[in-house]
């Protein structure tokens, strides 16, 4: 099986190269990729634990899906790609654009855009991918977060602050 190439590129999220997936990780080099929130009609969030067998944090909770922009491909398509693959979900309206978080240590080199959509399931996971799944409620997780962040993907974690910060923000306006 032939390996992903991502593009590489630079702190202005500029591609300055091609890469395959394993150069890219081994040598730390800055690449895309997405996060995508999952929410219900009852407003609780879906997480996903990664499977054992992921050769970065694997076993912890991570995103309802998230995954690497494939080179060529852009962020949006990206999004819509992973949600397939890993939940099985094809969308029936636009993904909500949220922010994007600049690449840092805790996002491993990634410059990652975050989405949102609803959802109400059941997905099919993708088992390379998704050991389980299940939907908590946003305080369930901040709680969660806050006191074992190491049960999740670290990009998971600064990305869920940002994503309370900016709820918070939206709120006081």
């Amino acid at each position: 099986m032939a390996e992903d190439i991502f593009d590489v590129v630079n702190e202005w999220d500029e591609v300055v190269g091609a890469r395959a997936r394993s150069d890219v990780h081994a040598r730390g080099l800055l690449h895309r990729a997405v996060h995508v929130f999952v929410f219900n009609s009852r407003g609780e969030i879906f997480l996903q634990k990664r499977s054992m067998t992921k050769d970065r944090q694997p076993g912890v909770w991570d995103s309802s899906c998230s995954g690497h922009v494939n080179s060529g491909e852009g962020y949006d398509q990206s999004a819509i790609r992973e949600l397939h693959e890993e939940l099985g979900l094809r969308i029936k309206s636009p993904l909500e654009k949220l922010f994007k978080v600049d690449a840092c240590a805790a996002t491993d080199a990634e410059f990652v855009w975050v989405y949102r959509c609803q959802d109400e399931g059941p997905f099919c996971l993708q088992p390379e991918e998704i050991e389980t799944g299940d939907w908590f409620t946003p305080e369930k997780v901040s709680q969660w977060a806050s006191e074992k962040p190491s049960d999740f993907a670290t990009a998971f974690v600064l990305i869920w602050r940002e994503y309370l910060e900016r709820i918070k923000t939206a709120k006081m306006a």
